[in-house]
């Protein structure tokens, strides 16, 4: 959505961003339509919650402070240092994932196909900024390349650990540890509850273990 209010900013050039991040938004809608359909009622509000505050406290707030304080060409870089500053934050976001990888040494948790295609995306997005002049949508592009190769890269070394069997007993310590550790409310497996409760239990445990060994 910030990138389409760029492209209005803009102006010149601004025709095959305004389709595509129609498009992009369109299909975002999509999926969150289906998991606020499907996902567990606090996992809803959390979502729901999010999105207000994002999409019309954060955006709101953007395109009014834009519209009343900044004119012509300083107003579509302002925009333009925004949607940089956002998309690296995007880019950045699967991290996460990425430190899961390396502890776990699995690729499990890793989906090649899509950082495989963000990787492609974001080279394309590169050459386009980089063709017609446009840094802010060029720049952030560069550190999504990089990203996505380093989890193609990760995946390439820790593929072979997918086939490894794993006992449900050791999915839910580390499910456990991510609850301890993360402080996660919400877990969604096929048993829901029953995952949640298994996992508290093992916390106990440990917990217990813990207090007799500082006795």
């Amino acid at each position: 959505m910030l990138y389409l209010y760029y492209a209005l900013v803009k102006g010149s050039n601004g025709a095959m961003l305004i389709a595509i991040n129609i498009i992009g938004c369109a299909i975002e809608t999509t999926y969150l339509i289906i998991y606020m359909i499907y996902a567990p009622s606090q996992a809803k509000m959390y979502t729901a919650r999010l999105l207000i505050l994002f999409n019309l406290g954060v955006y709101g707030l953007i395109i009014l402070s834009t519209m009343l304080f900044s004119h012509g060409k300083l107003r579509a870089q302002v925009v333009g240092w925004i949607c940089g500053v956002f998309s690296v934050c995007v880019f950045a976001s699967p991290l996460s994932v990425m430190r899961l990888v390396i502890r776990t040494k699995s690729a499990e948790f890793l989906p090649i196909w899509l950082s495989f295609f963000l990787t492609i995306c974001a080279v394309m997005w590169f050459f386009y900024g980089f063709l017609i002049g446009d840094f802010f949508i060029a720049l952030p592009n560069v550190l999504g390349f990089l990203l996505g190769v380093a989890q193609m890269i990760l995946y390439a070394i820790y593929k072979d650990a997918r086939n490894k069997e794993v006992t449900p007993e050791g999915k839910l310590e580390e499910l456990a540890i991510e609850i301890k550790l993360g402080g996660v409310i919400d877990i969604v497996h096929e048993d829901h509850q029953a995952n949640k409760e298994a996992a508290q239990k093992i916390i106990a445990e440990q917990d217990g273990r813990n207090e007799s060994s500082d006795v």
